[in-house]
């Protein structure tokens, strides 16, 4: 009866009826029940034990087929089929065959390959296979246990087919000669039941039974014989197994009858109990056997045989009984043996002991390390106690031999736990971070208990999942670069370059120029999202701005992405791309201005000024100033930086009333532009002679005294100080793009118009600053030869002046001189033209 319903936890009412089913049991002991009866008996009372200890337990016969169905473990636990694959379910044992497999899809668990009892358990009166499902994602364990039943398919076995005893003619009636018993590799009542003798007139055929249990036959003499009469007896013996139907094995009992030999063999003792290693080297001697025989000469001579071998495992000393050590013993295979020895004399006749050989377990078996399942990455922010992997370690040998404890042997972020026996979990303990270390090699050591113990080992890679936790880095926070103005479009200004320690995708930087912070700036460069090169958008102005700062962000393809960013400061390089303009004497129009100059005005004496001024900074906005077309070439000369035309000599009478000079102003650029502008000066009579348009001459400078000198040289020595800090905190506001104003109200006032307009926004570090009352200054000059322009002056009014307003403005100055000294004093710049 094949019986594979699962068995597992019930109610108490169930735990009920299995005491009284018992009870009726106990009581009923002597009730002679049917095979089948006592089959259905058994599997009421396994199913009762097993539903209380939880366990699904299946019974079923041997010999199955390869696929058959067994039961479907998903119902039986009340697992949904679905979470079998998803929890990666798989039946796992302690050994490496698979006599089982489950059907992810069904649930169904299956026969893989034959199952053959007397393979698997021996002679064990219980074979029973445990097995473990295991779920992961959490971890669970259902015990599966399957209880193999013993069906008759094997006979009854002789060792020989021919059975030969030598009997005396002098035995007496009754007396008992053992015989070889059958083998039958089948257990319980498949095995052999009983034996059946051919029909005659000298023997019968009885039956005893061994230590252990097993039935053997006896030939039993019931009539003498009569060695003259008939010296041989041929009988078959039969072997009959209690299989339903049952099989049978026979052999031939040759008899021969020996002539009078008063006296057998005899040992020392019945059973011999021995222990011996496994693994005991071949030769070693286990036991020495011992039987006597009181006759002499022949029939006393014994010898000593194996009435049926065990293998190739042992052999014995057919003169001295000597037991040996032939082959090799295991424990795992067998833990004892237990051998019929027959002692014959040299008349034939034969005694026999029985040889019970315990086989010692040594610890020859390393401890068996499986992953049974294994994560290949484990992400790095995974949390603490992840499961990464599930081993299995185990080992063949027993006892505290067969005790295996597993560690960790390297110092790493993982450790093993255990909650189902001979499974550890290897799961994370601590913080992973794939850019310390991408990878680890875990090296899983498992050592018994033996003395001297045995370890083994196993190593298990790890790899480390990346994740997004690190923002790109700059090389630099800020960056400062520069270019020269008028480039074209596109033209390289400098590379940025930010690393991610991250992998993959999650380390793949674009690069791109922020548009919330100085839009207007970012509006002049482009970026390589890739290579992280800045180009420029549009051509650049000196004069318009000479720093740009913009702001890059690096951002990486991670998910969700991070992000860094850094400072890039652009500084514009001037060219000379601006010649000088003239501001004085005005130009257009059709209108030259005309100075006039005393008759009677020294060497030296300062006529006008030329006013220009270029959009350049630096060396090109350094102008010069040369004359380079005049009426008369010896008579007037003009500053090279200053513009200032001077009288060279005093003036003859022979000398012309009116001269006109060409001024050329040149810049200081590497390709120089240049600007002219023509003057008329007309020499006048009966103009006065203005001490303060003249030179300062060396005895003028005479005129101090050593007091003022000392006084000078003391305030300049504690000036020095003062100017350092002022030098100090004019470059701080000058990196701040701020600039110093000075007050110029005091100036003389030229009229705005002057100024063309296209100088009214240049830089603050050019020729031209941007004043925002719309107060242009002048190139530097002598203390004789700085201007302002003033929005409230009219050019047409300075147009239409006359020659006689000029002179009556002269001698009004004249007149009042003192005012004009204290105007002077005043305002140390002033100049009338």
């Amino acid at each position: 009866m094949i019986n594979t319903q699962p068995q597992k936890r019930q109610s108490s009412e169930l735990v009920n009826c299995r005491t009284v089913l018992i009870f009726v049991c106990r009581q009923h002991t002597n009730i002679l029940l049917t095979m089948d009866q006592r089959e259905h008996l058994f599997w009421l009372l396994g199913l009762l034990f097993t539903a209380s200890s939880g366990e699904v337990r299946y019974t079923l016969p041997e010999e199955l087929q390869s696929g058959y169905v067994i039961g479907n473990v998903a119902r039986d636990l009340g697992l949904r089929v679905m979470d079998l694959r998803a929890r990666g379910a798989h039946v796992v044992s302690d050994g490496t065959v698979r006599l089982f497999e489950m059907d992810i899809a069904s649930g169904n668990l299956k026969i893989s390959q034959r199952i053959d009892r007397e393979e698997l358990c021996a002679q064990a009166s219980v074979c029973t296979l445990h097995y473990q499902l295991l779920l992961e994602d959490p971890l669970q364990a259902h015990s599966l246990v399957l209880d193999i039943d013993d069906v008759n398919d094997n006979s009854p076995v002789y060792a020989t087919e021919e059975i030969k005893l030598d009997i005396l003619e002098s035995s007496n009636i009754g007396r008992r000669f053992p015989l070889e018993s059958a083998q039958d590799p089948d257990f319980g009542t498949n095995s052999v039941r009983g034996y059946k003798l051919t029909p005659n007139e000298h023997f019968t055929l009885e039956h005893s039974t061994q230590i252990n249990g097993v039935m053997y036959p006896e030939l039993v003499l019931k009539k003498m014989l009569d060695y003259e009469t008939q010296r041989e007896h041929v009988l078959k013996i039969n072997a009959i197994d209690g299989g339903n139907p049952a099989r049978s094995g026979t052999a031939s009992i040759l008899v021969r009858v020996l002539d009078a030999n008063d006296n057998v063999p005899v040992f020392t003792q019945r059973v011999y109990k021995v222990s011996v290693p496994e693994n005991s080297p071949m030769g070693t001697v286990i036991v020495r056997l011992n039987a006597t025989d009181a006759d002499d000469g022949l029939y006393g001579t014994i010898t000593y045989s194996f009435r049926h071998t065990i293998g190739e495992l042992f052999e014995i000393n057919h003169e001295n009984g000597e037991v040996l050590v032939a082959g090799v013993i295991d424990f795992e295979e067998a833990n004892s043996y237990e051998l019929d020895v027959q002692a014959k004399d040299g008349g034939g006749q034969t005694s026999h002991c029985k040889l019970k050989i315990d086989i010692i377990d040594i610890n020859d078996n390393e401890p068996v390390v499986e992953i049974k399942s294994a994560s290949a990455n484990v992400l790095e922010d995974c949390s603490s106690g992840t499961m990464v992997a599930l081993i299995n370690v185990y080992d063949l040998d027993t006892g505290p031999s067969g005790h295996v404890t597993c560690v960790i042997t390297e110092n790493v972020p993982f450790k093993l736990v255990s909650d189902v026996k001979n499974y550890f979990m290897l799961v994370t303990d601590g913080v992973l971070d794939r850019e310390m270390q991408a990878q680890y090699n875990i090296t899983i050591s498992a050592t018994d208990g033996g003395s001297p113990a045995l370890s083994s080992f196993k190593i298990l890679t790890v790899t480390v999942s990346d994740i997004n936790d690190n923002s790109p880095t700059f090389t630099q926070t800020n960056f400062i670069a520069s270019v020269l103005e008028n480039e074209p479009v596109n033209t390289y200004v400098l590379s940025v370059k930010a690393e991610d320690p991250d992998a993959s995708s999650n380390s793949k930087i674009q690069y791109q120029i922020s548009k919330h912070i100085n839009t207007e700036d970012a509006s002049f460069f482009t970026i390589n999202s890739e290579t992280g090169k800045l180009s420029t958008a549009r051509p650049f102005d000196y004069e318009s701005s000479v720093h740009y700062q913009i702001v890059i962000i690096a951002q990486d393809g991670g998910k969700p992405p991070l992000s860094s960013s850094c400072t890039v400061n652009v500084f514009v390089q001037d060219q000379n791309d601006n010649a000088p303009v003239v501001l004085y004497p005005v130009q257009s129009g059709g209108f030259l201005a005309e100075e006039l100059v005393p008759v009677d005005a020294p060497r030296g004496y300062l006529v006008t000024k030329v006013v220009a001024v270029d959009g350049d900074l630096g060396h090109n906005a350094w102008l010069s100033y040369r004359i380079i077309t005049a009426t008369d070439p010896h008579l007037f000369s003009i500053g090279l930086h200053t513009g200032e035309i001077r009288t060279v000599r005093i003036f003859m009478e022979s000398d012309e009333p009116k001269h006109s000079l060409v001024i050329l102003v040149n810049d200081n650029g590497l390709k120089t532009l240049s600007v002219t502008c023509t003057i008329n000066i007309g020499i006048a009579s009966g103009l006065p002679v203005l001490n303060e348009l003249l030179e300062f001459n060396a005895e003028s400078q005479n005129s101090y005294n050593l007091t003022l000198y000392l006084i000078v040289a003391l305030s300049i020595i504690s000036c020095l100080f003062i100017l350092f800090i002022g030098v100090f905190f004019y470059a701080q506001l000058c990196k701040r793009s701020y600039i110093h104003r000075s007050n110029s109200r005091s100036l003389p006032v030229f009229p705005t118009t002057y100024c063309p307009p296209s100088f009214a926004e240049f830089s603050h570090c050019g020729t031209l600053l941007n004043d925002e009352r719309f107060d242009p200054f002048l190139t530097t000059g002598s203390w004789r030869g700085d201007f302002r322009f003033s929005s409230s002056t009219d050019t047409d009014t300075l147009k239409n002046r006359s020659a006689a307003y000029q002179k009556s403005t002269l001698r009004r100055i004249s007149v009042d001189r003192p005012a004009i000294a204290r105007a002077g004093a005043q305002h140390p710049f002033y100049v009338v033209t």
